[in-house]
């Protein structure tokens, strides 16, 4: 499902594949290639990695599941978890999708490496792992996501944009990355880099633990200290939940200053509406997740996916995955009828809520 608010930004899609990162051993086999075939009454695994961010049980996950329901005529049985932010239960739930013989699994990691035995582990009992949202370790057949590259540097853009003359190389930022087990972490943080780096000093930066927004918290507070209130000009945040805590700790400390995200959930639109917070990344989630749903009903029923992924991504561990990567768009105040409220995120009456009426009034948005 491609909406007008994301085809904008097909651009986006226009990046070097085939690159990212360093082959050492294929897949466990040609997942494009047809198996044996089999028929609607399927039975699909889905472990999505954490329910902190709203995203993933409001969006994700329904949207997945209607789509898989869609595709088979309502026969499939979906096996649903969520590891709650722990690698360990996830390998459990793994063992447990082996066990009650999923055809196929969709996973988005908690920890991109310390998954790679239990998916191995699947491919081994016959099943095969469409990697969603997160390029996971070990012999997957498919991989859906984001740009992930664009998305750092959408956010690096739109920071230097909101700065205005203020982007100088004497500009202190803090940048508050996202936790070092989430391989699309380190891709946000190398976009935003290549925009940022050399035109702004990064006076502080953090890999934040488990994406937490109390560690953000903490970690903008330690920075105020050591930076100075008067001296930062602006936060790099990956996500919505970070920037929710470091904007509590820069209001604790009198500082107005653009703080960037990524999700695009409700209290970041509300932010952004009032002002507290510049921008987020939006990004389609209902495209995303029809996309790994097709994937894994074209793998369980045996079927190329030839038709589906156009691209190939490769993994440390794996080479030339089949794979889709879905196009993201910044929002702040001039798109947000365009983007959240047009592809059905949110209606007005969602954001301008109580106190956010005013705010909403003065952008238009009514």
């Amino acid at each position: 499902m491609r909406r007008a608010a994301v085809a904008v930004a097909a651009g986006a899609m226009a990046v070097s594949l085939a690159a990212c990162g360093s082959a050492k051993s294929s897949g466990s086999d040609d997942s494009s290639a047809p198996s044996a075939k089999k028929g609607d009454d399927i039975k699909v695994g889905l472990l999505l990695p954490e329910n902190k961010t709203a995203r993933y049980e409001k969006f994700d996950r329904p949207q997945i599941e209607k789509k898989i329901k869609e595709l088979t005529n309502n026969k499939a049985v979906i096996d649903y978890n969520n590891a709650r932010q722990d690698a360990n239960l996830q390998a459990q739930q793994v063992d447990t999708m082996i066990t009650n013989k999923v055809d196929v699994l969709i996973l988005d990691a908690v920890d991109a490496k310390a998954i790679q035995n239990s998916i191995q582990k699947a491919v081994d009992a016959g099943i095969k792992v469409v990697a969603y949202d997160r390029l996971a370790e070990g012999p997957i057949s498919a991989y859906t996501s984001f740009d992930n590259v664009q998305v750092g540097k959408t956010q690096g853009e739109a920071l230097l944009k909101a700065l205005g003359s203020k982007a100088t190389k004497s500009s202190k930022i803090v940048m508050i990355n996202g936790s070092v087990t989430d391989p699309n972490a380190k891709q946000f943080k190398e976009g935003a880099h290549s925009v940022l780096d050399g035109k702004v000093t990064i006076a502080k930066e953090y890999d934040t633990k488990e994406w937490s927004p109390d560690n953000a918290n903490s970690e903008m507070e330690t920075a105020i200290s050591a930076v100075g209130a008067k001296n930062i000009a602006g936060v790099y945040s990956a996500n919505d939940g970070m920037a929710g805590g470091a904007i509590t700790a820069l209001k604790a400390a009198g500082i107005t200053a653009p703080v960037t995200g990524q999700d695009a959930e409700l209290a970041a639109v509300q932010r952004i509406v009032t002002g507290e917070q510049y921008m987020s990344v939006f990004k389609s989630y209902p495209q995303e997740a029809q996309i790994a749903a097709e994937m894994a009903v074209a793998l369980a029923k045996g079927e190329s996916l030839d038709s589906i992924a156009k691209d190939k991504v490769s993994s440390d561990s794996a080479k030339d995955i089949p794979s889709v990567l879905v196009p993201v768009v910044s929002l702040t105040t001039d798109n947000i009828n365009d983007t959240v409220i047009k592809d059905g995120f949110y209606t007005v009456a969602d954001i301008c809520t109580g106190k956010y009426k005013t705010a909403c009034d003065k952008i238009g948005l009514q």
